[in-house]
C-alpha cells in the first residue's frame, strides 16, 4: 500500500480546487478510514477500491 504522498508525485492522485484528493483513474473523491488504534489512516477509491495510507 503505497502512501498519498507518493501516489501524488507519480500521478495516481489528483487534488481538486478544494484540495480534495481524487483518484486519478475513477475521477472520484477518496474515503477516509480511521482506525484509533493505528497512525495511519486509510484513504479508499469508492469505485475501483485502491487503498493509501496517511500517517496522521
Amino acid at each position: 500500500m503505497k502512501s498519498i504522498r507518493k501516489a501524488l508525485r507519480e500521478g495516481e492522485l489528483e487534488k481538486d480546487t478544494y484540495d480534495r484528493v481524487t483518484c486519478a483513474t475513477c475521477g472520484k473523491s477518496l474515503k477516509t478510514e480511521n482506525d484509533p488504534d493505528s497512525i495511519t489512516t486509510i484513504r479508499r477509491c469508492p469505485d475501483c477500491g485502491t487503498e493509501w495510507k496517511a500517517i496522521r
